[in-house]
């Protein structure tokens, strides 16, 4: 991988709305990597990490249709924290593989990794150049994924309670996406946002000095002599 490529990951709890920002980042023509999209890939009938889950777990966890039956899969997990173990140690090195490939051939002016646990991950903490989160209430989470998923109350919580916290999020954070409020609000921000991570890229890209620098930005920025 181009060690001079600009990187920023994407992360944000359960239901605030990563995969809406993202979708607006990739309509700028940035190249969007998805960890959840690649694990979905892992799973899906046929997915490469199926034989490896298969054997781990047995035949329970694996649907008709061959793919991983990931309600099946979840009650185990949050019942059971080695198995979950068990589990991100056949999923991680598949995705990070996948992750490192996509990286590699990316084509836009910079690459966004959206990654659920980014925060909570000490490697990606180090391979990214900005951290952006996107951030609502926990109530505005809830009440997605339960619209959404049609999850019980009970299941979202404690998908939220093995997540990183609120605070956690965004005492971390280089760059805040608010999406506590009206859904148009979102597009503004991700437009500034760009604007500075085309500015950081070029940057970096000219040599050494760049990514590192701070400035004012348009929306919600934290610097990280700030903090």
């Amino acid at each position: 991988m181009d060690s001079r490529r600009f990187l920023v990951g994407l992360t944000g709890g359960i239901g605030s709305g990563k995969s809406t920002v993202a979708d607006l980042f990739a309509a700028h023509g940035v190249t969007i990597v998805d960890t959840d999209a690649i694990a979905h890939a892992l799973t899906a009938p046929g997915g490469a990490a199926i034989p490896a889950i298969r054997e781990a777990f047995g035949d329970p966890v694996i649907a008709e249709d061959g793919a991983l039956d990931r309600a099946a899969m979840r009650a185990i997990v949050f019942a059971d924290p080695q198995a979950r173990h068990r589990l991100e140690a056949i999923l991680h090195p598949m995705i990070g593989h996948c992750c490192e490939l996509m990286i590699a051939e990316a084509s836009g002016p910079y690459t966004m990794v959206v990654v659920p646990l980014l925060v909570e991950s000490g490697r990606w903490r180090q391979r990214i150049d900005r951290l952006a989160v996107v951030d609502c209430p926990v109530e505005a989470q809830i009440a997605r994924v339960m619209q959404r998923n049609r999850f019980e109350r009970s299941q979202i919580e404690a998908i939220i309670a093995v997540q990183a916290s609120r605070e956690a999020r965004l005492a971390a954070a280089d760059d805040v996406v608010d999406n506590g409020g009206d859904p148009q609000a979102l597009a503004p921000q991700v437009d500034a946002l760009h604007a500075r991570y085309l500015e950081l890229a070029a940057r970096k890209a000219a040599g050494p000095g760049g990514a590192g620098e701070t400035g004012p930005a348009a929306a919600t920025h934290r610097d990280e002599e700030g903090r």
